[in-house]
C-alpha cells in the first residue's frame, strides 16, 4: 500500500469515473486501475462496483475511502509545515466557492494569485454551502470561500475576507440615489433558486414572507444574476444584486442600481477551513492576497462598521 493508491481511489470516488480520475491524477487509465486493483486485493475488498456507470463506491470503499482522505491530510499537513519552514507556497490547494461568490470574485483574484505563487495549484469546484461544509469535514477540500457567518453550526473556522454591500435593480424611486428596504414596494421581486445563500439574504433585506407576486401563470427561481437582471429588464419589478456584479455591468445597467442607505445590508464573504486538516501557511497567505486584492474595490470601506448590517444565512 503506497500514497499514491490512496489518491488514486479518493480521485475515482470522487470524479466517478476511472478514466476521468486517471487524467486528474496525470497517470494512465491502465496504471490507475492496476493499482487499484492492487490495493483492493491487499486490503481484501471492493472499492468500486466496476460495472455500473457512473462507478459507484461500495459500502466498505467509503469507509476506506474516508480513512485514505485523513491519511492524505495528515500527510498533506507534515508537508505544509515543512513548507512554511521555508516560507514557500506550492502543491494543490482544494477550493470550494458558492456560485453567487465565484462569478465575481475569481475574475479578480485568479490570475494574480497564480502569477504570485507559480507552484501552486488550485483546484476549484463551485459547490453549495454545505457541501463546502461537509468535504471540509472529510478533509476532501482545504478551504472554502462562501457567505457568512456559519453560525458555529458547523464546526469549521471562519475568516473575513470583505463585506460586499447589496444592491437593488430595478425601477425604484428614480430620482433617489438611496434607498431603504421600507422602500421596496415592487409587484415583482425575483429570487434566486432554493438553495441559494443569496436568495435567503434577499428574503432577509426585503422582509419577504413568500413568493412575491410573479405573473400568475409564472413558476421561476434563477441560478445566476444575468437571469434575475434580464428578468428584471423585461418584466420590470425588482432584483437584489452584490456590488462586485455591479461593478461589471455596462453603464445603462448600472443607472437601474442603487445602493441601500445605511445601515448597509451587506453579505460577509469569509475563508473557511477545518482544524485538523488545515494548511495554515497556505490558507492565512491566499486570505491575505485575497483581502490586498479586493482594497479599495467596495462601497462598504467608506462606512464605519456600525453603519454596516451583516445579512445572515
Amino acid at each position: 500500500m503506497n500514497l499514491q493508491q490512496l489518491e488514486y481511489i479518493i480521485a475515482v470516488d470522487r470524479f466517478k469515473h476511472f478514466s476521468k480520475a486517471a487524467d486528474y491524477c496525470h497517470v494512465t487509465q491502465a496504471t490507475l486501475s492496476a493499482m487499484i486493483k492492487k490495493l483492493e486485493e491487499e486490503l481484501d475488498a471492493v472499492i468500486f462496483d466496476r460495472k455500473t456507470s457512473p462507478v459507484v463506491t461500495t459500502d466498505s470503499g467509503i469507509l476506506i475511502i474516508n480513512h485514505a482522505i485523513r491519511i492524505i491530510g495528515q500527510v498533506d499537513q507534515l508537508r505544509e509545515s515543512a513548507r512554511a519552514a521555508s516560507n514557500t507556497i506550492q502543491g494543490i490547494l482544494k477550493v470550494g466557492i458558492i456560485p453567487t461568490v465565484a462569478t465575481t470574485l475569481l475574475p479578480i483574484i485568479l490570475k494574480p494569485i497564480l502569477k504570485k505563487y507559480p507552484k501552486l495549484k488550485l483546484d476549484i469546484q463551485e459547490l453549495t454551502t454545505q457541501d463546502i461544509v461537509d468535504k471540509l469535514k472529510l478533509g476532501i477540500l482545504d478551504i472554502g470561500i462562501l457567505a457568512t457567518p456559519l453560525n458555529g453550526k458547523s464546526e469549521v473556522e471562519e475568516s473575513i475576507l470583505y463585506y460586499e454591500s447589496m444592491m437593488v435593480y430595478g425601477a425604484v424611486n428614480d430620482h433617489e440615489r438611496f434607498i431603504t428596504p421600507e422602500e421596496i414596494d415592487s409587484e415583482i421581486i425575483w429570487l434566486m433558486e432554493e438553495g441559494h445563500c443569496f436568495r435567503e439574504q434577499t428574503v432577509k433585506v426585503c422582509n419577504l414572507k413568500k413568493k412575491h407576486n410573479l405573473p400568475k401563470n409564472l413558476l421561476f427561481e434563477a441560478n445566476s444574476f444575468e437571469t434575475l437582471v434580464n428578468l428584471t429588464d423585461e418584466f420590470g419589478g425588482i432584483t437584489l444584486i452584490p456590488e462586485l456584479y455591479y461593478q461589471g455591468m455596462d453603464e445603462k445597467r448600472k443607472l437601474k442600481a442603487k445602493p441601500f442607505n445605511s445601515p448597509l445590508p451587506v453579505r460577509e464573504i469569509s475563508m473557511i477551513f477545518y482544524r485538523p486538516y488545515a494548511k495554515i501557511n497556505s490558507i492565512n497567505r491566499v486570505a491575505n492576497e485575497i483581502r490586498s486584492l479586493m482594497k479599495g474595490r467596495l462601497l462598504t470601506e467608506k462606512f464605519k462598521a456600525k453603519d454596516l448590517s451583516i445579512i445572515g444565512i
